[in-house]
């Protein structure tokens, strides 16, 4: 694409957007919750709280409780390392998973079952 295609390109998206935020800046509900966003932060102060304070103080276990984008991730343990020695070389291969290049050709060479007694540890 040119410099100029570019450019002509980026300049349209531009104006759609600032089109698109013209549109949310008349939407109520927008002015409401920015209204309701603007009050709540000015009573904070007022109180010395954060927002922090306000989440222990309506929902203590909240604290407790793993975050939802971390569940899946933390349940998984780590893979275990696996040290492959090839006796014909005295070649060392540690990997954590099948797709080593190394593993893959002495898989090819000698025989899935054959490199899998190889394993060390």
């Amino acid at each position: 694409m040119s410099k100029l295609a570019e450019f002509r390109q980026l300049e349209k998206h531009l104006v759609e957007q600032l089109q698109a935020l013209e549109a949310l800046k008349g939407d109520a509900g927008l002015k409401k919750e920015i209204e309701f966003e603007t009050k709540l932060r000015e009573l904070l102060a007022q109180y010395g709280y954060n927002l922090q304070n306000v989440i222990n103080l309506l929902d203590p276990q909240a604290d407790r409780r793993a975050p939802a984008n971390q569940s899946k991730t933390s349940t998984r343990k780590p893979r275990q390392l696996k040290v492959y020695k090839n006796p014909h070389t005295g070649e060392v291969v540690e990997t954590k998973g099948g797709n080593h290049k190394t593993l893959k050709e002495w898989k090819a060479q000698y025989g899935s079952d054959t490199v899998e007694s190889w394993l060390t540890k």
